[in-house]
């Protein structure tokens, strides 16, 4: 029987996407740092794995604090991004792999993170390869930007993802039930840190076309851009808008 989750091309779905998603994705907060330091004991000495490391967003968020970080990265477009932008810190490792054959050794590591990418992982597999690498006790986190609708902006730029998505509640986060059920023996904690991108006309372009179920190409592309140039028109101020977030942060402790 086919993988649904295959069938949704989750290795390759972001090779097109490269440039617009190193350049126009959000970071994260930085209070997630301090808050993993608090509620898992996290220090310098811990080995990190920074699983679907994509362009290393979060590597890096990481890295600035001074811990040590592989990044797990299946897309090779991906993978060379984030080894070029984190090239200069040497407590950094590109290793080619994926969650579910992630390459590193048995028992080697203190935390697992993962960022905007969870849902595309095959959580059985990758449960299981999971519990080979980490240390006894090791932790896991998942982190998400949710994306938030509370100005008419935001509410007008999510019907415009849903309008022309291809494939958009695929693309969403993993509800908190499934989560808990992942993290099982370990009970879930978490934290919802709000934040927020502010960006011109180019930026929100890129923003979107980073997005894997958004076309490139063709009618809807064309139809698309018309609307968001003119949503863009209708909302800005002073020639920028704001995308609101909550970076969700669920930990197996």
């Amino acid at each position: 029987m086919t993988d649904p989750l295959e069938q949704l091309n989750p290795t390759s779905r972001f090779s097109n996407r490269v440039d617009n998603y190193a350049k126009y994705r959000p970071s994260y907060p930085e209070q997630i740092i301090p808050y993993l330091e608090q509620t898992l004991g996290l220090t310098k000495e811990w080995t990190i794995a920074d699983i679907g490391s994509g362009t290393g967003i979060f590597s890096e968020l990481l890295l600035k604090k001074g811990y040590h970080v592989l990044g797990v990265e299946p897309n090779d477009g991906m993978r060379e991004e984030a080894e070029k932008k984190l090239a200069g810190y040497p407590a950094f490792t590109s290793i080619h792999g994926k969650a579910e054959e992630t390459a590193l050794a048995a028992q080697s590591i203190h935390l697992i993170t993962i960022a905007q990418a969870f849902h595309w992982m095959s959580r059985d597999a990758c449960k299981k390869e999971f519990q080979r690498i980490l240390i006894p006790g090791g932790f896991i986190v998942l982190i998400w930007n949710v994306r938030l609708t509370p100005t008419p902006f935001l509410k007008a730029f999510e019907e415009l993802k849903i309008k022309y998505g291809t494939d958009y509640k695929a693309s969403r986060m993993v509800n908190e039930k499934e989560i808990a059920a992942f993290f099982e023996p370990k009970p879930l904690s978490k934290i919802y840190i709000g934040h927020a991108q502010v960006v011109d006309y180019e930026s929100l372009k890129g923003h979107l076309l980073s997005s894997s179920y958004i076309p490139l190409e063709g009618e809807q592309e064309k139809h698309m851009m018309e609307e968001l140039k003119d949503m863009f028109n209708t909302y800005n101020e002073n020639g920028f808008v704001k995308i609101e977030y909550e970076a969700y942060v669920y930990v197996n402790a």
